[in-house]
């Protein structure tokens, strides 16, 4: 027996049947070697159909997510997104860049939100990591009251959550093709920053960039061949 198609706007409809304005919140690049990381933020207001298609970024080619792009900007809201560099993730450690990237994406929002969807096990709107890790500071975490529903798998359940992602991969991905012109040894245009064995190769070769985030577990370079 086929199972029933899941209601992806579940946790948005019961939301906004209480007067509730709805965002769901993403990240794309956590686990990358370098790049940014993104977090995409996308505002409902009323229970809309989704685009036909959405899924959680991961499980769409390159192409679909593509697609996807005009039909969600029209059915949500607003949406923005909010980044980090590979030196603020360095300086400041994962967690806390991970806040600061989500702060950045309400930051660029024009409407309020009162209640946030967040994929994941953890508030990615708060980090218990108010320290400095480098020189820099970072900027004050503004969200801390928003009410917050973390889900697990929110990308594949929750409509708001996968459209942040899709939003989110299809902004950061076009960044590291377009990096790629200037560092094309690391193929960041196939690789889009993470560990693949072309980039590994390419670390061990030439070492790290500007954009590698190297507080990170980098592979060191190798030396040359007969090299004392």
């Amino acid at each position: 027996m086929k199972a029933p198609p899941l209601d992806l706007l579940e946790y948005e409809r019961a939301l906004l049947d209480r007067g509730e304005v709805v965002v769901g919140i993403d990240e794309v690049g956590r686990g990358a070697l370098a790049g940014p990381l993104t977090v995409g933020a996308v505002v409902i207001k009323e229970v809309l159909a989704p685009p036909e298609g959405l899924n959680d970024s991961k499980l769409l080619t390159p192409a679909q997510r593509t697609s996807l792009v005009g039909p969600l900007s029209r059915w949500a809201f607003e949406w923005s997104l909010g980044s980090v560099s590979a030196f603020e993730i360095d300086e400041w450690g994962l967690r806390l860049a991970l806040a600061v990237a989500a702060t950045r994406a309400l930051n660029a929002l024009t409407s309020s939100p009162t209640h946030a969807l967040i994929d994941g096990s953890i508030n990615l709107l708060h980090s218990p990591l108010h320290v400095r890790f480098g020189a820099s500071t970072p900027p004050p975490l503004c969200y801390g009251a928003l009410r917050v529903t973390t889900i697990v798998k929110g990308d594949q359940r929750c409509a708001t959550i996968a459209a942040a992602s899709v939003l989110a991969k299809v902004h950061r991905d076009a960044l590291m093709v377009s990096l790629h012109e200037e560092f094309h040894e690391y193929q960041w245009a196939r690789n889009k920053g993470y560990g693949a064995p072309e980039h590994l190769e390419a670390l061990r070769r030439r070492g790290a960039s500007e954009h590698h985030r190297k507080s990170w577990n980098l592979p060191k370079v190798t030396p040359a061949h007969g090299a004392t």
